[in-house]
This record gives structure tokens, sequence and C-alpha cells, in this order.
């Protein structure tokens, strides 16, 4: 941490700066003590798996493609063995509101618990890149003496593995990024053979790889309490019965060494020193705090030692600290809830009545009918679109009108309609009723079927005239 001083005293966090920058702008690099307990072994657990899925989910295949994968050139997104083409593209809309108004509702339960468990940010930041930098240049102390020591060839070695490190490792994770775009079994050549075949994929790479660098190694927490949006909406998410970590301040104060002390703190000040984001947790919520629980681990081995009950910093609502009963279910919760089932709802119900084919009747343009000697003639267009990772062949056929309505003849320019995997074709379609027989505009219906499934579409439209 920094060594500035101010006013003859070691400066320390507080509710009025931001911890993370000195007053002359420049950066205080933080250096979080390590920490072990209960609540880090769990984050190392999620970390482990969310990180698996993340490597491992480009090599799963499910019928013969990948099974999460954005083919961006051809606007299609192949998700669990299912094909979504551009036109099912509406559904992310309620994708990402019911996953919004879930995490609101998380939110509302349990404070910033996606911020300290499943964040992109932090699962890389914590897990892996500071865990290197435990490994190369060492604990806490170490690091803080080397920092402010002179350069010295080992100070100068450490740094430039570390950084070789990160190096590496951020240009495997971009590149595992970028095989969810681009296939393993087409990707591995690629890189094998350079960037001269893919020169798009190469300059998007490069560019990220460079901004996930600069992140990971130097902007850090800065990410969290600058750019993210999300720990500035978290006070309009939560109430009094929001569970968060915090301190028991009824507990823990008046503050001071065991023995002497009247409240269960002996302000060691380990909550501080574990911090990512630099905040003393014993101020209260902070905008900075993202739930890491480091916190609460540090304090519990504290409390172990001192031979006092743990808990003194811990998951717990605003009511709780003053000792009053928790409220679980609240009309913010309710309405988070309602929102994202509503919205996962319509995605689920909507994404499971999808066909593998899209048909689209259109009437030709210019005018809606021609004359023809004694008949009248529309012109249609069937659109037909293939949605699915495989060939198919698709029958289109007219279906009878009602007993009441003119006899009409139709002439369908292909019947059997052969589409090769995400492939379309425009069929015409002509209509014909005499002129005689006319007398106002009437319904007339196709029926486009799959002839090795049972998937049936129905088009309607209307015949019109004179």
């Amino acid at each position: 941490m920094s060594a500035k001083v101010q006013h003859g005293m070691r400066r320390r966090p507080d509710l009025e700066t931001l911890y993370s920058v000195n007053e002359d702008g420049s950066r205080n690099m933080l250096q979080p003590a390590d920490v072990r307990g209960r609540w880090h072994t769990r984050r190392n657990v999620v970390f482990a798996i969310l990180i698996a899925i993340y490597v491992l989910v480009p090599w799963v295949e499910i019928g013969g493609r990948p099974a999460l994968r954005l083919d961006v050139p051809a606007r299609t997104a192949y998700v669990l063995g299912q094909t979504f083409t551009r036109e099912d593209f509406y559904l992310v809309f309620f994708l990402l509101t019911g996953f919004g108004f879930t995490l609101f509702a998380l939110t509302a339960l349990y404070g910033r618990i996606w911020c300290g468990y499943a964040c992109p940010q932090t699962v890389f930041l914590e897990g892996v890149f500071r865990r290197i930098e435990r490994w190369i240049e060492g604990g806490h102390h170490q690091r803080m003496r080397r920092n402010r020591g002179p350069w010295t060839f080992d100070k100068l070695w450490r740094k430039l593995v570390k950084q070789a490190a990160f190096i590496a490792l951020t240009l495997f994770l971009t590149h595992t990024l970028l095989a969810y775009f681009l296939p393993v079994r087409e990707l591995l050549p690629a890189l094998a053979r350079g960037p001269a075949g893919h020169w798009t994929a190469f300059w998007w790479t490069f560019a990220l790889t460079a901004i996930v660098y600069f992140d990971f190694a130097w902007f850090r927490e800065q990410f969290c309490v600058i750019l993210c949006p999300y720990g500035r909406l978290q006070s309009a998410l939560i109430d009094d019965s929001s569970v968060n970590v915090g301190y028991d301040e009824m507990r823990g104060e008046p503050r001071g060494p065991k023995g002497r002390a009247a409240g269960a703190c002996i302000d060691c000040n380990s909550c501080v020193a574990v911090c990512p984001t630099g905040i003393d947790i014993r101020n209260g919520l902070q905008m900075e705090c993202i739930g890491c629980t480091n916190c609460i681990d540090a304090c519990d081995s504290i409390m172990r030692q001192v031979g006092r009950p743990e808990g003194l910093i811990r998951y717990d609502s605003s009511r709780g600290f003053r000792g009053e009963a928790q409220r679980w279910l609240r009309p913010r919760v309710l309405l988070y809830a309602v929102l994202s089932l509503v919205g996962l709802g319509v995605f689920l119900l909507t994404a499971s009545k999808r066909t593998d084919f899209e048909v689209t009747l259109l009437r030709a343009r210019g005018m809606p009918y021609t004359l023809e000697e004694q008949r009248i003639q529309n012109l249609f267009t069937v659109h037909v679109q293939n949605k699915s990772a495989v060939a198919v062949q698709l029958r289109i056929e007219a279906l009878p009108g009602a007993a009441d309505q003119p006899r009409l003849e139709w002439r369908i320019a292909s019947e059997l309609v052969d589409l090769e995997p995400l492939g379309e074709a425009k069929i015409p379609v002509f209509a014909f009723v005499a002129r005689g027989a006319y007398t106002k505009s009437f319904p007339v219906s196709l029926r486009v079927s799959d002839t090795a499934s049972a998937a049936v579409q129905t088009l309607d439209l209307s015949f019109r005239g004179p």
C-alpha cells in the first residue's frame, strides 16, 4: 500500500477519498495481503468451475457443432445444439432482460454477490493474476518491501517474469474467447499459419489482448471503482434487508488493543490489509466494496487468535446488524423476480416454439393483381430459410379454399425445395381466378412442410382483384 504520510500519520482509507489514488493524482498500487478461510476456499472453488467452463466449452460439440459459437459473418449463433439466425435476434432482448432482472433480484437479496463470485473481472484478477503475482513476487510484506526498495537484479527479474506470465496468460484468455467465434478445429490451424489468412481476427485479438493485459496488469480494481456502472446501481437496488458484507459496529466499538477495548475489534487493520479495493469495511457499506469476503476470513482468523467469537465482520443486513428480524420478501424483490420470470419465460417459450425453417409469404411489388385475358392473376413470393445446421427438403403446396370461394388455379415454380444448411430461397407462386367468378377479396393459404419431419407452417394471405 502507499507509504504516503498525512499530518504525520500513515494514510488510512476513509469515506472522503479513493484510497487507490493519491492526493496528487498518482496511482496508489494496492497490494492486498494473503488470506485464508472458509469463504476464500468457497470462492476458489467457484472460480475454478467458472474458468473450467470458459476454457472447455469451445471444445465441446453437440450435433457436430460447437456447444456455443457466434458466427458473426453469417449472423448465426449455435447454442447447445440449437441454431439461431439473424431473424431470432429479437430473442436476445428477452434473454438479457431476464438475466438483468435476475441480477437485480440477487442484488436486492445478497448485495454484490455477482461481483464477489462470478464477475469475470474478479474471477480472473483474484483467481489467476494475483495468484501468479504472489507465486513470483512473494507475500504481501515481500511485495511491499521490494516495491519500496531500489531496483536490484532480484526485483528486476521478478517483475520481468511476472509481466511475461501476464502476457502469456492474456494471450491464452483472448484466444480462448476467439474460439467462441472461430471453431477450435479452424482456430488451431489458423494460429499455426499466422495472421495472414485472418487479418480481421488477428487485429481484434491483438486489440483485446492489449486491453485485457492493461486491465489485469495495471488498471485492476479501478475498473470496478471507476468504469463498472453496477457498483453505482447498488445503492438503488438494495435496502436495509439486503445481505452484504458488513461490520458489526454494536459489537466491535470502541476499538482498541485486547484488554483495554470495550469492543471486540482490536483495531489490527487486517480487514483493510486484505481488501482488493482498499476500503475499511468498518466505515460502513461503500460503493467500492465488491463483496469478496476477504475481510470476513481475515477478521475471523484474528478473533480465533484472541479467543473471541467469530462474525464481527460477516454477511448480514442492516436490520440484522441492528438486531432486528430479517425480511426476505419485499416489494422490490418481488418486482425484480416477476420481471425476471417474464423475460426468461418469454425467451424460453418463444425459443421452444421456433422451427428449423422460416417461411414468409410476400405479395409481389407493384400492382396487387394483373389481368390475363379472362383471368385475374396474383403473384406471391415464398421466402424459405433453413435455420438448421443440416440440409433440408421443403414441400410447398396450396390448401383448398372454402366452399363459397371462387375456384383457384395454382402454379408453384418449385414444389420441392432443397436447402443447404442455413440456406435460403425465393419461390414464385402464381394464383389465378376467372374474372367472372371474382366478386371480392378472399383468403388463400399455402402450406410448407419439412419432408423429413412433421414440422409444418401455414401461410395466409388474401387474393385481390378489381
